[in-house]
């Protein structure tokens, strides 16, 4: 569940954004979590 994500990101984003630092591990999750709160979407409960 999300194991990879985080290593996904940093990888796009280095392609993406090369002069730009991706996020700590602790704030990516941080707005992830953020944003899933904000947008619930579909989700069970």
């Amino acid at each position: 569940m999300g194991d990879h994500d985080y290593a996904r990101y940093v990888e796009v984003h280095r392609r993406l954004h090369p002069d730009h630092p991706p996020l700590s591990e602790r704030d990516y999750w941080r707005e992830r979590h953020a944003a899933a709160e904000t947008n619930p979407g579909s989700r069970c409960c």
